[in-house]
């Protein structure tokens, strides 16, 4: 007896319920073929194609399973283009494991098409935008997350809001007298990362306990000399470190980009060759101190997404330009 649609989905849940993902997601895909607008088997498929989730440290899906993921998700839109939470998940797969930054643009620019109020879209084009180095479009989309038309943004949205904004401002101080373009060979900072390509990023943790803390230490030992004798002085004292330390943080956090500017500009040419599938950091550089350690930070389908693009060997244009959406 040949077995319905609805019979082989629940033969699918049932397999996933048991932790057997291969057959569940061969399941699911019988379902598709039978009924091949049934989103709910589809967003199963991109899924499922993912690693399944863990207690520990999450694992990253490798470049095979994200490239089945995405096909599934663009089904899921197509038949239900309602469906956010596949928007979601696509422009993260796009952005964080496919490294496919024109294509994440477009994807979340036809998303608005869908939500043109909801401010979700424009915050993760903007954060795209930025790590392209695009400020000017950064900034008219800033501008449109005030848009009287705009929905109420969440709590969450809030903070986000306020993460991207954080996030354009500093990139823009830093380069306010010269972004960096990856593409030209020519460009100056290119002689400034070969100059420094030994030389680790710092990260934020280190800058802290290394700088930070024992600033806002000797900060807090003159104060308790002079106000800690009481309660009530002790109680100011501890107020002032907590203050002290968010703001020096606050403050600090331009100088420890531009001590890691070098390796931010490496960041951003791995995003020009992963985006347009064409390479562009010079060879001398390439598996060089801070080349190796940008890439760490990478997902393991960056990873081999990239590897794929350096075994081409095709060269960058030095006039190309990021293909953005018609806005």
């Amino acid at each position: 007896m040949v077995k319905s649609a609805e019979e082989i989905w629940l033969d699918a849940l049932d397999s996933r319920e048991k932790g057997i993902f291969d057959e569940a997601i061969r399941l699911a895909k019988e379902v598709v073929e039978i009924d091949g607008k049934n989103t709910e088997a589809w967003m199963a498929i991109a899924m499922w194609s993912l690693p399944p989730p863990t207690k520990g440290k999450p694992v990253q899906p490798s470049l095979q399973q994200s490239a089945k993921s995405m096909s599934a998700l663009k089904k899921v839109i197509l038949y239900e283009p309602e469906n956010l939470e596949a928007w979601i998940i696509g422009g993260r797969i796009l952005l964080d494991h496919l490294g496919m930054l024109e294509d994440a643009l477009q994807w979340w620019e036809e998303c608005r098409v869908q939500f043109p109020k909801n401010v979700t879209p424009v915050l993760e084009q903007i954060a795209i935008l930025v790590r392209l180095g695009l400020y000017e479009e950064c900034a008219e989309r800033l501008a449109e997350l005030h848009d009287e038309g705009m929905e109420e943004p969440t709590s969450q949205q809030k903070m986000r809001m306020q993460g991207v904004k954080g996030m354009v401002d500093r990139a823009a101080k830093m380069e306010k007298d010269e972004i960096f373009k990856p593409q030209d060979p020519n460009h100056p900072r290119w002689e400034v990362i070969e100059r420094m390509r030994k030389v680790k990023p710092l990260s934020s943790t280190f800058w802290l306990v290394a700088f930070i803390a024992p600033v806002v230490f000797i900060f807090g030992s003159v104060a308790m000399t002079f106000l800690g004798g009481t309660i009530f002085g002790f109680i100011l004292v501890f107020l002032l470190i907590l203050a002290a330390f968010g703001i020096l943080t606050r403050l600090s956090m331009g100088l420890l980009q531009s001590r890691n500017r070098h390796a931010l500009d490496v960041d951003r040419a791995i995003d020009y060759e992963t985006s347009s599938g064409k390479l562009c950091i010079p060879d001398s550089i390439r598996g060089s101190v801070v080349y190796n350690s940008m890439l760490k930070n990478r997902s393991p389908a960056v990873t081999e997404r990239l590897e794929i693009i350096i075994d081409s060997g095709e060269k960058i244009n030095s006039k190309y330009q990021p293909n953005l959406p018609n806005w």
